[in-house]
C-alpha cells in the first residue's frame, strides 16, 4: 500500500446541553455484566447536564478477563438510554467480552436490521481484504480501468484518476449523490454512470464530499475483480470467520447490492464485527482483516462538512479527552463505536426511519458514549 498519509487531528466531541434531570421507569430485562437485571419500578433519577463534565475521566484501571462489571455503575448510563425514544437496542464490550445487551424497544438483538450507511463502514472492510488477497493493487489503483464500459463515453477527464482511495475517502471530487440527489441517483438504471457522470464539485484527492455513489462505484468495482456477489464476499470473508448470519440486502439495477446503505445486520452481528477490528483485525484466534488496514482507515484523510469530524476510509473519529473513538453511523441513529485506547466498543440501533443528523439525536448518542458509557465501564 503506496498511500500514506500523517493523522489529522480529530474533531473534538462537546457535549449538548440537556435537561438537569429526566425521570424514566425501566420496562425490559438489562443484562449487565453477566448479571440480569428484571424490570424496576423504581424511577431513576439521573442528570443528563452532567454529562459534559462526565467526559473527563482518569486512567483506566485493569479489567479482569471476563471484564466483569458490577450493574449498579451502568445503571445511569442505562437509564439515560432508556430517555432516548429513538433508540432501539445497546451492546458495550470490554475486550470482546459484552457487559451490557439490552433491547430498550424493537426487535431482539439477533434479529437482522438495516444499518443504513453503517454498510459503508463494512464495504472498506472487504475492500481492505480484497487487497490483502491481490483482487486490488492497493489505494492508489485508479478504478475506470477496472470498470470498463461502465465509465460513460462522455465522462470528464478527471474521472481516470479516480483512486481506490479517494472513493474510500470520500474524496472523488463528484458532486454528492446523497441527501437531496439520493432519489434521483437510485431512480437511474445505471447508478455507476450515473455517479461518475456528477460533476465535479473538486479535483480527486480534494476536500471530502460525502456520497453513497463512491461506495456503490466500488462495491461494482470488487463485483468485477473478484468475480462474485458483495453478498458471497461479505459472507466469506467477513460472515464465517466472525460466525455471523449476513442477509442479502437490495441491489441495484445491475444486479450488484448496494455498496453504502441498506446492509442488514443483528445488533450481535454488529458487536462482533466492532470487537474483531478493536481487536486489530482477529476473533478467537483468526485473522480476519489485516492490523495494518485496520490502522490506515482510521487515519483521517478528510473532514466532515457537518460535523467537522475526521473521516478515514469508512470511519469517522472524534476525541474524547485526548482518546480517538472511531464511529460508523448509519441514517436514523446506527452506530457502531470503537475505543481502541480503553478496548471498548459499542453497538446502538435506533429507528431506521427517524433522521438522526439535523435532529442532533446523533450528538445525543456521542453524548451517551463519551459522558456516560465510557466513564462507567472504565472506572467500574
Amino acid at each position: 500500500m503506496t498511500d500514506r498519509f500523517t493523522l489529522e487531528p480529530a474533531g473534538r466531541f462537546r457535549l449538548p446541553h440537556r435537561p438537569a434531570a429526566v425521570r424514566t421507569q425501566p420496562t425490559a430485562n438489562i443484562h449487565l455484566g453477566g448479571a440480569t437485571l428484571p424490570p424496576d419500578r423504581r424511577q431513576l433519577l439521573f442528570g443528563l447536564a452532567g454529562l459534559a463534565g462526565a467526559a473527563a475521566f482518569g486512567p483506566v484501571p485493569a479489567f479482569a478477563q471476563q471484564a466483569a462489571i458490577d450493574p449498579r455503575a451502568l445503571e445511569p448510563a442505562l437509564a439515560a438510554a432508556r430517555a432516548l425514544g429513538q433508540l432501539n437496542a445497546l451492546i458495550v464490550a470490554k475486550d470482546g467480552v459484552p457487559v451490557v445487551e439490552t433491547v430498550f424497544r424493537g426487535p431482539p438483538l439477533d434479529r437482522a436490521v438495516n444499518v443504513k450507511s453503517v454498510s459503508k463502514t463494512i464495504l472498506a472492510t472487504l475492500v481492505g481484504i480484497a487487497i490483502d488477497k491481490g483482487h486490488l493493487a492497493g489505494v492508489d489503483q485508479t478504478v475506470a480501468p477496472l470498470l470498463g464500459n461502465r465509465v460513460p463515453d462522455d465522462a470528464d477527464p478527471r474521472v481516470a484518476t479516480i483512486t481506490v482511495g479517494h472513493l474510500l475517502s470520500m474524496r472523488s471530487g463528484l458532486r454528492s449523490t446523497s441527501g437531496r440527489n439520493y432519489g434521483r441517483w437510485t431512480a437511474s438504471r445505471d447508478w455507476v454512470a450515473f455517479a461518475l457522470a456528477e460533476p465535479f464539485e473538486d479535483d480527486p484527492g480534494g476536500r471530502m464530499i460525502y456520497s453513497t455513489g463512491n461506495s456503490h462505484i466500488l462495491a461494482t468495482v470488487l463485483v468485477r475483480v473478484t468475480g462474485r456477489s458483495l453478498l458471497d464476499l461479505a459472507r466469506d470473508w467477513l460472515g464465517e470467520p466472525l460466525d455471523i448470519t449476513i442477509p442479502s440486502w437490495p441491489r441495484d439495477p445491475a444486479g450488484v447490492h448496494r455498496g453504502g446503505n441498506d446492509m442488514v445486520l443483528s445488533p450481535r452481528a454488529l458487536a462482533r464485527f466492532a470487537g474483531m477490528i478493536e481487536a486489530g483485525g482477529t476473533i478467537d484466534g483468526r485473522r480476519v482483516v489485516p492490523a495494518a488496514w485496520i490502522e490506515t482507515s482510521f487515519q483521517a484523510r478528510g473532514r466532515s462538512r457537518h460535523t467537522d469530524h475526521a473521516y478515514g476510509y469508512g470511519w469517522f473519529t472524534i476525541l474524547a479527552e485526548g482518546r480517538p473513538v472511531h464511529y460508523g453511523w448509519g441514517y436514523g441513529g446506527q452506530m457502531i463505536y470503537v475505543v481502541p485506547d480503553l478496548g471498548i466498543t459499542a453497538v446502538m440501533t435506533s429507528d431506521a426511519d427517524t433522521p438522526s443528523g439535523r435532529t442532533g439525536y446523533v450528538r445525543e448518542l456521542h453524548g451517551l458514549l463519551i459522558g456516560q458509557i465510557l466513564p462507567a465501564v472504565a472506572a467500574a
